[in-house]
């Protein structure tokens, strides 16, 4: 099998509680997920499964433990060039889709573009690229407060998408749908999983979501596993 894409070795989070106490959420969690691969990340509310996708995006980093995409471990890079590998190499794709909402839908799939050091002229142009490729082109000009919930979930991952990242993460991107936008939403992100230098991995209670992905993990107890027939609730 070929090297890994993405590897997480050990990963431990812990946080305090409100009494000072030490919380675990993570405990020894292993990783390894190819390019090309599609890995949907099930559990019940509240076991750490956003903590993680936050983790494996260098948002946060572990308590214990390494994180690896694409042969760069997150722990030997300081704060900036961390920020920068993650504007470069990785796209986020959440359920309230952060639009900012003074720009239109063009400008919000250029921004990161932008503050990874584009022109102007080409961060746009890509943008547009980006916005044709996820059906709302000719949205591209309105605000989010103009967009229906599906297209500016849409917006989102044609945003995820601009800098071409080597790994895209999915946190509920389809919990806020109904459940014709939510189908028009899986069939993208199956396409979006299928860029042979690209992983797509997805925190999901939609078992229709879920059941599309080449692998399904169950978050329990602060550690991975695998489920060969997924019971996803919701």
């Amino acid at each position: 099998m070929s090297t890994p894409l993405l590897r997480a070795r050990g990963i431990g989070m812990v946080y305090r509680g409100g009494d000072g106490a030490p919380v675990p959420v993570l405990q020894g969690l292993q990783l390894e997920v190819q390019a090309g691969e599609f890995v949907a990340i099930v559990g019940e509310s509240g076991v750490g499964k956003s903590t993680l996708l936050h983790l494996l995006g260098a948002l946060d980093r572990p308590s214990a433990g390494e994180v690896e995409l694409d042969g760069v471990r997150y722990g030997d890079l300081d704060a900036g060039a961390l920020s920068a590998f993650r504007n470069r190499r990785i796209g986020f794709v959440f359920q309230f889709h952060h639009l900012l909402r003074d720009f239109s839908a063009r400008e919000n799939v250029a921004m990161p573009l932008r503050i990874a050091g584009a022109s102007p002229g080409e961060a746009l142009r890509r943008a547009d690229a980006h916005l044709e490729r996820v059906g709302v082109a000719h949205r591209a000009s309105h605000r989010p407060a103009q967009l229906s919930g599906g297209e500016q979930q849409r917006v989102a991952v044609a945003r995820a998408l601009a800098a071409e990242p080597a790994l895209v993460l999915a946190d509920e991107p389809s919990g806020n749908l109904d459940a014709a936008n939510s189908a028009r939403l899986h069939d993208l992100l199956v396409s979006v999983a299928r860029a042979p230098d690209r992983a797509l991995i997805v925190v999901t209670h939609n078992r229709a979501l879920a059941e599309r992905a080449d692998r399904v993990l169950i978050l329990e107890q602060g550690i991975l596993t695998d489920a060969r027939a997924p019971e996803v609730a919701g």
